[in-house]
């Protein structure tokens, strides 16, 4: 199974999202709404009984609920060539802990760390001999765009199937965060 981790949006703010993707950028494969999430921690491919050990893992995890705020239009870029364009999520201390928690589990059941930064986004496109000057006048175009407060009430474990087209993501199981005290 290939799987990675990560925070679901509502259904009325991907459509919403999804309103960003259009025409004018030749070479942008648009995500389609229905994968939108919010990556905490890729794993990779891993046998049947690794994944029940970090399915038990994972759902021991505690972490408080907390609210998302995305805004800011980017992109990732190798060797001075974009290949993704992303909407930004703000960080919050709620969910830089949710993040470091699930990577330190991970690492309990085997996993090596996570080379990467964590750098909360949301992928809208990914880009293969997109033209940097369009690109460019998407993002200052878009880059007001804003949605917040979102609630983070759960987290997820999908696994992941590479298709022709795009990938097909399933959400294998969700953990609850923690209501707040009243």
């Amino acid at each position: 199974m290939r799987l990675f981790v990560g925070l679901e949006l509502p259904w009325d703010l991907r459509q919403r999202i999804a309103l960003l993707a259009g025409a004018g950028i030749p070479g942008a494969r648009w995500v389609p709404p229905e994968n939108y999430h919010i990556t905490l921690r890729f794993i990779g491919e891993t046998p049947r009984y690794e994944a029940e050990e970090i399915d038990r893992t994972l759902a021991a995890l505690k972490s408080p609920a907390f609210e998302l705020t995305l805004g800011g239009i980017g992109t990732f870029a190798k060797a001075r060539r974009s290949h993704s364009l992303w909407l930004g999520v703000e960080r919050t201390e709620k969910l830089e802990r949710l993040q470091a928690k699930i990577e330190a589990a991970l690492q309990r059941c085997g996993l090596e760390p996570e080379r990467r930064r964590f750098q909360p986004h949301l992928t809208l496109a990914r880009l293969d001999g997109t033209s940097e000057a369009k690109l460019a006048a998407f993002v200052q175009a878009h880059n007001l765009f804003r949605a917040g407060p979102v609630p983070a009430e759960h987290f997820t474990l999908f696994s992941s199937i590479l298709g022709k087209d795009r990938p097909v993501y399933t959400a294998e199981a969700e953990y609850a965060l923690e209501a707040p005290m009243a």
